[in-house]
């Protein structure tokens, strides 16, 4: 893209360093993860400061641009450090990789709608395009971890992964008792790897802060330091994939496989396999299928939320799947955070707080919760008006059918410099046990606006927050689930 003035070399988008070093790979091709200390940091650390520089050079330049001209600068930059960071963090993969996923539903103040998705989308990728270990990596973690061959616990093992993620990929394969199973495989090295990666987390957040200058960085890298730290312990994560299953089993629409406890370990997890239709098959289904799907998705999490105290904090759409008989099954549950009853009732306040419009209640809990650090500074009906408009998805009734362009609406109002409410968002604080909350909200209306859902959310909604009566035949069915089975 031409300059419009002549601008220096370190305002070209185009002008970036050369790339950080890449992931070693094998003789073979496949990927290796690089542990040591020096290694994982010279990548992050070049890219850090090489873009620190760049981004300053425009902010410099932009002091002498028309306001057209800054927004285009601005988002040229942006889109090259998304670019370079996506690559970067996908290569190195470990906590990297996950704190990329996590950066990716973050919104830049000052953005453009066209800059913030790509910025998004660049970020994005990393779940969705990682690449994979060689079988033989696969198999020595299997081994260590289970003890004997692969053969041993496996009549049969696919050998190549038919998905991968941050920190381990997923086999498909056959128990000797004749069970098709998914065996989701941590990385070798992978948790070296994190320690080294969590130590850098600062250098990461420090180049989006940036660009972000309203982001609680000690939040979001504690929250990080928390959630990926549980995520490498797959015995955990089965401890709590276990308490999920057992809840929904039995559910008319909800389907969690079960957990193969004698295949699994702290590196390996073994679950019966779903097959199904993905996201993207969905997304192309007549508009009572994608409603029927996009409300149990809907349902399914607030329903754990509010039934277990597990909020779910990767509700991305690669982890659900629509079955033959219209129910939907869900996968993953690494990224939880088990939140105190006290403060599930006290969030549960708020929202009816904030759906009968009690601005002086919104103020005192919104207090109470500890998102605002001087009550004192904040005006009551102000408040109630910035949270409503900023989820108004989930306060106004009515039937209304979600898009991408309305979810970047309510998006922006979030965080954006557009947003009325900006500066008084700036000097608020996100507790972290809402954390993983107010970001499974965010991505759960991205993807419902994606899959362009029509439903009543308000009235759905209202059924956990004021446990109001069933709204539809699918809470009906729910209600009479939870009322038998609790």
């Amino acid at each position: 893209m031409a300059h419009d003035d002549g601008a220096e070399p370190e305002d070209d988008a185009q002008g970036d360093p050369a790339e950080p070093p890449s992931e070693p790979a094998a003789t073979d091709g496949a990927p290796r993860i690089r542990t040591g200390r020096i290694g994982r940091t010279a990548g992050v650390g070049t890219l850090v400061a090489g873009q620190g520089v760049r981004w300053a050079g425009t902010r410099v330049a932009n002091l002498t641009r028309s306001e057209e001209a800054r927004q285009q600068k601005t988002d040229e930059r942006v889109a090259a450090i998304a670019t370079q960071l996506a690559r970067q963090l996908g290569q190195m993969k470990g906590a990297a990789m996950k704190i990329g996923q996590v950066l990716s539903t973050i919104e830049l103040p000052g953005l453009s709608e066209e800059g913030q998705e790509e910025f998004r989308a660049a970020l994005a990728e990393l779940r969705d395009n990682a690449p994979k270990f060689d079988y033989a990596d696969i198999e020595t973690v299997i081994t260590e971890d289970l003890g004997g061959s692969v053969a041993d616990h496996f009549a049969e093992f696919e050998r190549e992964a038919f998905a991968a993620a941050s920190i381990g990929q997923v086999h498909r394969a056959r128990t000797h008792e004749g069970d098709e199973v998914a065996v989701k495989v941590q990385y070798p090295g992978v948790a070296e790897a994190v320690e080294i990666d969590l130590r850098n987390l600062h250098l990461i957040l420090r180049l989006v802060k940036r660009m972000a200058p309203g982001l609680d960085a000690k939040a979001v890298g504690g929250e990080i330091r928390e959630r990926i730290t549980e995520e490498l312990d797959y015995e955990l994560e089965a401890q709590n994939h276990r308490a999920i299953q057992r809840a929904y089993r039995g559910h008319p629409f909800v389907v969690v496989p079960r957990v193969h406890t004698g295949l699994s370990s702290r590196r390996v997890l073994t679950t019966t396999y779903l097959d199904g239709r993905r996201f993207e098959d969905v997304a192309g289904l007549e508009e009572a299928e994608r409603d029927r799907f996009g409300e149990i998705v809907f349902r399914f999490f607030l329903s754990t939320r509010n039934r277990t105290g597990m909020v779910l904090g990767d509700p991305h759409p690669g982890n659900y799947l629509r079955l033959t008989d219209g129910s939907v099954g869900f996968l993953d549950f690494g990224l939880l955070r088990r939140v105190p009853p006290e403060h599930l009732e006290l969030e549960r306040s708020l929202a009816r707080a904030i759906g009968e419009n009690r601005a002086e209640d919104v103020h005192a809990l919104m207090s109470t919760l500890g998102y605002l650090p001087e009550p004192e500074d904040f005006d009551p009906e102000a408040l109630l008006d910035q949270v409503r408009t900023g989820a108004a998805w989930l306060f106004e009734p009515g039937f209304r059918r979600l898009d991408p362009a309305y979810a970047h609406e309510l998006l922006e109002q979030g965080g954006s410099p557009r947003s009325p409410h900006y500066e008084a968002m700036k000097r608020q604080t996100m507790p972290p046990a809402s954390l993983l909350m107010r970001r499974q909200e965010a991505l759960i209306l991205v993807v419902l606006a994606q899959l362009r859902a029509g439903a009543d959310w308000q009235a759905i909604a209202a059924e956990y927050a004021f446990d109001g009566e069933p709204s539809t035949e699918l809470g009906g069915q729910e209600a009479e689930f939870w009322g038998g089975s609790g």
